[in-house]
Order: C-alpha cells, then sequence, then structure tokens
C-alpha cells in the first residue's frame, strides 16, 4: 500500500508539471526542454502513457481549468521555516487548505517573501550510469561547470525490489537548467529526471522527537494535499 501510494503522489504531481510544461512551451517536445526532461521523469517512474496523454490534454483543453504554479510561505511550530509550491486551479481553494494545516498544527501562513530568501532555487538532474561504462565523475564536474553546474556526485539508489542502481547527480543555479540539460543531451547522458529543488541556506534547526512529531504531522498535511507539489523546511532531518 506504501509502494501504490508513493506512486499515485508522484504520478499527479508528474502530471501537474507536465500540463505547466505544456501551458508554457507547448507541446512539441523537440521544442520544450521541460517537456523532455519531465517525459524522461515519468518513464523512469513508470507513469502509464494515459496519464501523461490526459497531463498534455489538459494544457490545451479549456474546460479543464488552468493549472497554474503558486508557492506558500509560513513558518511551522518551533520557528521551523516552511516553503510549500503548489499547482492548482483554484488558488481559494489550495491557500485555505494550507492555512488550515499551518493553524491546525500551531504555525501560521505568511506573506511573500517572509521566507523564500532562506532557500536557494537550484535545478537538478539525474542521470544513470552504465555499469559498463563507468563515469568519470571529476571530468564530467569539469565539463560542467563551464555550463553552470555547481555541484556534480554519485550516488546508489535502491528500488522497491532492492536493486541497487548507480546515479549521477547535477546541481546548479536555477538559471543554469536549459544549458545543463543541452549538454546531457547532446552527450549521449541517460536522463532519469531534471527539475527544481529549494535548498535551505541557513542552518537548520534541530528539535525533540515530541516536536518532530507535531512538525512531520504538518508536513504530511501539507504533502497530502493534491494540490502541493513539493515542501521544503529548515528542519534537520531525524538520524536514522
Amino acid at each position: 500500500m506504501k509502494r501504490w501510494g508513493h506512486m499515485a503522489r508522484v504520478f499527479t504531481k508528474l502530471g501537474k508539471e507536465i500540463t505547466i510544461a505544456v501551458k508554457n512551451g507547448g507541446p512539441d517536445v523537440t521544442g520544450n526542454p521541460r517537456l523532455r526532461a519531465l517525459l524522461a521523469e515519468a518513464r523512469s517512474e513508470q507513469m502509464p502513457k494515459e496519464n501523461i496523454e490526459r497531463a498534455i490534454k489538459k494544457a490545451t483543453d479549456k474546460t479543464l481549468g488552468d493549472f497554474k504554479e503558486i508557492v506558500y510561505e509560513g513558518y511551522g511550530p518551533h520557528g521551523i521555516a516552511y516553503l510549500v509550491e503548489s499547482a492548482t486551479d483554484n488558488n481559494t481553494r489550495t491557500v485555505a487548505n494550507v492555512r488550515s494545516y499551518f493553524t491546525k498544527c500551531g504555525g501560521s501562513l505568511g506573506t511573500s517573501g517572509s521566507v523564500a530568501f532562506m532557500f536557494d532555487h537550484k535545478c537538478v538532474f539525474r542521470i544513470k550510469e552504465d555499469p559498463a561504462k563507468p563515469i568519470d565523475i571529476e571530468e564530467l564536474e569539469l565539463e560542467l561547470i563551464d555550463f553552470g553546474a555547481e555541484e556534480v556526485f554519485k550516488q546508489e539508489v535502491e528500488d522497491e525490489d532492492e536493486n541497487v542502481t548507480v546515479e549521477i547527480c547535477i546541481y546548479g543555479d536555477y538559471t543554469a537548467y536549459g544549458a545543463i540539460q543541452k549538454y546531457i543531451e547532446e552527450n549521449g547522458y541517460d536522463l532519469i529526471s531534471g527539475g527544481f529543488e529549494r535548498i535551505p541556506n541557513v542552518d537548520l534547526k534541530e528539535v525533540t522527537p515530541e516536536q518532530r512529531a507535531t512538525l512531520d504531522k504538518l508536513t504530511g498535511l501539507l504533502e497530502d494535499d493534491e494540490d502541493v507539489t513539493n515542501v521544503y523546511t529548515t528542519l534537520k532531518p531525524a538520524e536514522e
């Protein structure tokens, strides 16, 4: 059930991002690099073809609503900053829901700019490494620096069936997205995903287990909302 829940959330998020990408750049993947990256991610997540087609149709069908990307900012309990990204066709509904989650957990929704400065907006790409052709990470990083990359590293990823694969993660400034993606595609790398993240630029806060339980509840409420696509905080991750 946990696996199906994860898949449902991922498919919903990807569907909305595909719709917005088509709205912004058109349905032709040749001229829409953001759409190409999202379709690569959809394939890696085994998203059904009909879901992808439905998301593309939403961008051109005026009767199906107009999705917009909106960022909400606020503070959870214990002084933890929250930045919440959403894709919604009804901002009145979404902001009411988001505000209720903050209030229920002892936090408060803030105004635009109240916490955004605590996060750096980065682009991030994941490419697959072929075990038969290992990638020289230092050489790749030297190449990518000229295209705006700031950090390149390898990581091992374990799937639901405990199969381990090696991925290359590439982080760069938000504005370097197009240049980095172009390099990846032109050099024949196997793109898994390409998107954006908000990275805290302040010291992450530690909390007690009891405080973390309340914060986890707020995060869970936000992540379970169908309009929310990403939740970022200044909470220090729990030690495993």
